[in-house]
């Protein structure tokens, strides 16, 4: 009987006679994906060009370094009021103490820039509810604190004098506000959820009306059913900020559509303006919509914790992650924890001196580059200018043999390779394969191998995702 079967399987598959897959209907949604493929406008393009940013997160928790009454705890630091279970009075006794440096939002663009960052991203409320601004909807600010004034305003300033932009972190999910709900179990909850949606979204509002030079808006905290049953706000709230702004960058995290999908729609569009969801992780290959990946320096801590743990990322790490960010057409972007006090971790500084340092000299092959459109090799990565004829090779892993291995396109040809102006031999091999031949003497850190291509066809970031 198990032959037959198998003689009548293997007799419909051959006559095409098993049923085969077929595309899954589209879906009709109002509040999903409002368009197809990247935005092509001036502002998305700049912010695309980056590809180099830190983020930044501060607030009342960073007082606390991850510790609550001696007790340390590993997980976030930023999460130490629900780590350790604190109730609003005892956690609101931090507003007394809250009183950076005054030079703190200065040192922070200063830093920024020297990193070679072209935007950061500051977390203006977090989980917690504080607000680094003096906002006109709440108490629980920078105004009720001995700073006194607006801390998130003199950064703003600061970061557009040295000519860095500045994007807006707001987590939509607030421990402290009363009227937060985690899911709606009848209409009482509703109706308060209602009344915090309407805060939030003018201090939104009130943001951009305060901050007309920010480039667009982090979103977090829209992972509960309260949000994603109710995708249809997060539409309106959009549309509701682009009207003010309509140049604003908004991440896929805002978003969620009425079949409750967040990031992509039922239908898998993306909704927002780029990928938001590689937190501390990077894909393998370019990716078919804009994205962007936030990278801790420790494991797990985003918010200023005393007691790193577990591997901490050396620069040459996340100098090489930031190439293959750029090599993958997306953006990277590098977290720092600033102390209680505004001041930065000598770990922290240091770090963004050396990869200050790398990007003085090697900048030219991340910002305003991407996707080479050729296969990268195991000694780094390619990245392209659009519609340029020069590659950026950016060598992380010498190999043995001292030759770099390139594989063009049909029709391609290498004019010329050369480190720092230095020309190097290079070898042609069958079938479009290159083998360029280093020099005996090299740089003592990643460095970049320049090769100037012939081409008929000129190769765009587009080619790269095909």
């Amino acid at each position: 009987m198990k032959s037959l079967i198998l003689i009548l399987f293997f007799s419909a598959l051959l006559h095409g006679q098993l049923p085969q897959d077929t595309p899954k209907p589209k879906i009709e949604l109002k509040y999903g994906s409002q368009r197809e493929g990247r935005r092509t406008d001036s502002d998305m393009a700049r912010w695309r060009g980056h590809r180099l940013g830190m983020i930044i997160h501060y607030g009342l928790y960073s007082q606390a370094g991850g510790a609550w009454k001696g007790v340390n705890y590993a997980y976030a630091a930023e999460f130490i009021k629900a780590n350790a279970k604190v109730p609003d009075e005892e956690y609101d006794q931090l507003l007394k103490t809250f009183n950076p440096d005054r030079n703190a939002p200065k040192n922070w663009a200063r830093l920024a820039k020297q990193m070679g960052a072209k935007y950061v991203v500051i977390t203006t409320k977090h989980h917690e509810g504080f607000c680094l601004w003096p906002s006109k909807y709440t108490d629980f600010d920078v105004e009720s604190t001995p700073y006194k004034t607006d801390f998130l305003g003199e950064f703003v300033s600061a970061c557009n004098e040295q000519g860095v932009d500045v994007m807006l972190y707001y987590s939509i999910l607030d421990w402290r506000h009363k009227s937060w709900r985690y899911q709606l179990k009848d209409e009482s909850d509703r109706a308060e959820f209602m009344k915090y949606w309407e805060f939030a979204s003018s201090q939104l509002e009130e943001l951009l009306e305060r901050y007309p030079s920010v480039k667009g808006f982090w979103f977090d905290g829209t992972w509960d059913s309260s949000v994603k049953s109710n995708g249809y706000l997060t539409f309106e709230l959009e549309q509701r900020l682009r009207k003010i702004n309509p140049g604003l960058i908004i991440g896929s995290r805002l978003r969620a559509d009425e079949t409750g999908a967040r990031h992509f729609d039922a239908n898998g569009q993306l909704m927002g303006d780029y990928e938001q969801g590689w937190e501390r992780k990077l894909p393998v290959e370019p990716l078919k919509n804009d994205w962007e990946c936030v990278m801790t320096i420790p494991e797990n801590q985003w918010g200023y914790h005393a007691k790193w743990t577990g591997h901490v990322k050396d620069s040459i790490e996340l100098i090489e992650m930031a190439s293959k960010c750029t090599a993958l057409d997306g953006n990277f972007v590098i977290n720092i924890g600033p102390m209680g006090d505004g001041s930065i971790r000598s770990e922290e500084t240091r770090l963004i001196q050396e990869i200050g340092a790398w990007i003085t000299a090697n900048g030219d092959a991340i910002h305003g580059c991407g996707a080479s459109g050729l296969e990268n090799q195991n000694w780094g990565w390619l990245t392209r200018r659009e519609k340029a004829d020069e590659i950026n090779a950016i060598v992380f892993n010498i190999p043995i043999s001292g030759r770099l291995t390139i594989q063009l396109r049909k029709g391609e040809t290498i004019k010329s390779a050369a480190i720092a102006n230095k020309k190097l031999e290079v070898e042609e091999d069958s079938g479009g394969r290159y083998l360029i031949h280093l020099p005996k003497e090299l740089p003592k850190t990643a460095f970049v191998v320049k090769v100037q291509v012939n081409t008929g066809n000129q190769i765009t970031a587009e080619a790269a995702k095909i």
